[in-house]
């Protein structure tokens, strides 16, 4: 901790830095806790089994974009890679790591403000997150967001990205698993 870093008290839910003020998340729907379920299990199997990284639910990372204060932001999912932080690092530098998550899955919740999300996904990706995807459970899609760019996906679609090697999730399976 420095004087470079907004330091937020553990709360639950948990309480993020966005736009300049401190941001509590909100209690997600049914859908969104088990969209957050599937896509977490789906990438924790992935990692585990290729040794990938680390993936977590609500896990509280640092994050600094260049030239501004550090600040905590909570991804619903998160994914930090092996080559980000080793796996023989020692448990306080992964506990609540100093970095940005190599990729960061967020679930739109009802009562998310567009501005709130923006701000979110362009702090991850300037402080150095591969892609943040972002779920839609009212409109069932999935879009990436990358420094190049985005990519929405629907029914028939397949989530795919380069920071994931072999990881795939079928839009339309996930989206009919999650309203079951």
């Amino acid at each position: 901790m420095s004087l470079h870093e907004i330091v937020l008290p553990e709360t639950k839910p948990e309480t993020e830095w966005v736009r300049g003020r401190a941001l509590q998340k909100v209690s997600p729907t049914y859908w969104h806790a088990v969209l957050q379920t599937l896509i977490a299990a789906a990438l924790y199997e992935w990692a585990e089994a290729g040794g990938f990284g680390r993936v977590g639910t609500e896990w509280r990372f640092r994050v600094t974009p260049p030239g501004e204060l550090t600040r905590p932001l909570v991804p619903d999912v998160a994914y930090l890679s092996y080559a980000s932080l080793p796996a023989d690092a020692p448990a306080e530098l992964f506990q609540v790591p100093l970095a940005s998550p190599t990729v960061a899955v967020e679930i739109l919740s009802p009562d998310d403000r567009s501005r709130d999300v923006a701000d979110k996904i362009d702090t991850y990706l300037a402080a150095g997150s591969a892609a943040v995807v972002v779920v839609d459970p009212d409109e069932a899609e999935i879009t990436i967001h990358e420094r190049t760019g985005t990519a929405t996906l629907r029914s028939g679609d397949t989530l795919v990205h380069s920071a994931l090697p072999g990881f795939t999730l079928d839009v339309t399976t996930l989206f009919e698993r999650a309203r079951r």
